[in-house]
């Protein structure tokens, strides 16, 4: 009876260790490589974070831990490339002296990570995070009272999620009682700045710039003004990306077309906030209503804009906008609310929907 007892009570103390060490390794990102340095001179530690892992407690990062000092008395950091549960790749710093603990990252304790087919560097494979626009700068407020939310926001970036914008999104509220919008001002492929303005309770997706799940932007060089700023060459709403198809205004079940009216907007090439009154047709009254703008990007594939009421609408992102000369009979839409989804991707996860 006795033994019997003892080895139920074995059998039973087993069990939860062994569910104690999988939760352990239960994290959401499997770790591809490490590198450890900074953008001049750095070196792989995969193994040396492996042989770290295995001992399965949280240690600091310095030179000494990483067993390599690959630049001697400059500052370094340990950089970790995973991929997320979407299936995308992120990565993670942490700077000398910061207390490293695995515990976000799948398999941690088992050591049974890293991709040796690896072919990136200090700032990740090309092609991982390949927007069209680079962050310089986010403001969160308004006009009179905004502030500078470019760290918080690659914090998020890091966690490569789709967020709702409001106060809490950053932790404060600058303009208490007042509207406010989070702008981001990004570098986009013509050199130019561009701002994107997305209303409280809009859901940001960063899909549009490049770098955005890890972080590696918002190194400085906004030109500080509210409403945007820069070098403007030649006729800046003829600079963008994407070739508009069709403009759809109302709600899935009633909505009407609006192109026309756009072109119209455009050809005055300003910025315009949205209501039911922009285009003089209010197809489905009383209920909430968006602008939704079909265009072609860069890789021929159909993507979708969506804009709430009260977005401010700027044509910047559009090829040829000013000019008026898109949504011809050789650039036809799909005809689908919710965009042409050939291919069968998932669009919130491939960013072929952005939302403002």
């Amino acid at each position: 009876m006795v033994k019997t007892r003892f080895m139920i009570f074995l059998g039973m103390a087993l069990a939860i260790l062994t569910g104690a060490m999988a939760a352990q390794d239960a994290g959401q990102f499997l770790i591809l490589n490490a590198q450890y340095g900074n953008e001049r001179n750095h070196v792989d530690v995969t193994n040396r974070l492996k042989d770290l892992a295995r001992r399965d407690r949280p240690f600091r990062i310095s030179d000494e831990s990483m067993a390599v000092d690959p630049d001697r008395g400059q500052a370094k950091m340990l950089r970790v490339f995973a991929r997320g549960p979407n299936g995308r790749e992120q990565s993670f710093d942490f700077p000398d002296g910061t207390v490293f603990d695995g515990a976000q990252f799948r398999s941690w304790g088992r050591g049974d990570w890293g991709d040796e087919h690896w072919s990136g560097g200090w700032n990740g494979r090309p092609g991982a995070d390949a927007g069209d626009f680079l962050i310089l700068t986010a403001q969160y407020g308004n006009e009179y009272r905004h502030v500078d939310v470019t760290n918080q926001l690659k914090q998020m970036a890091r966690q490569d999620r789709v967020f709702r914008l409001d106060y809490r999104t950053f932790g404060m509220d600058p303009a208490e009682g007042q509207a406010k919008v989070l702008r981001i001002f990004a570098q986009g492929p013509n050199g130019q700045e561009q701002m994107f303005e997305y209303q409280d309770n809009s859901l940001i997706d960063g899909a549009i710039f490049r770098g955005w799940g890890t972080g590696q932007w918002g190194a400085g060089g906004w030109s500080g003004n509210w409403n945007g700023g820069g070098p403007v060459i030649g006729n800046r709403g003829d600079a963008g990306q994407f070739v508009i198809l069709s403009a759809q205004y109302g709600s899935r079940r009633r909505h009407v077309d609006v192109t026309n009216q756009l072109k119209r907007m455009a050809r005055t090439d300003m910025q315009f906030r949205l209501d039911y009154r922009t285009f003089g047709v209010d197809p489905d009254e009383g209920h909430a209503k968006v602008l939704r703008i079909f265009a072609r990007g860069p890789n021929g594939r159909e993507r979708m804009f969506e804009y709430r009421d009260d977005s401010v609408i700027d044509g910047a992102l559009f090829k040829g906008w000013s000019r008026g000369e898109w949504a011809s009979d050789n650039d036809r839409w799909s005809g689908r609310w919710d965009g042409d989804d050939r291919g069968g991707r998932d669009r919130d996860r491939d960013g072929d929907r952005d939302r403002h």
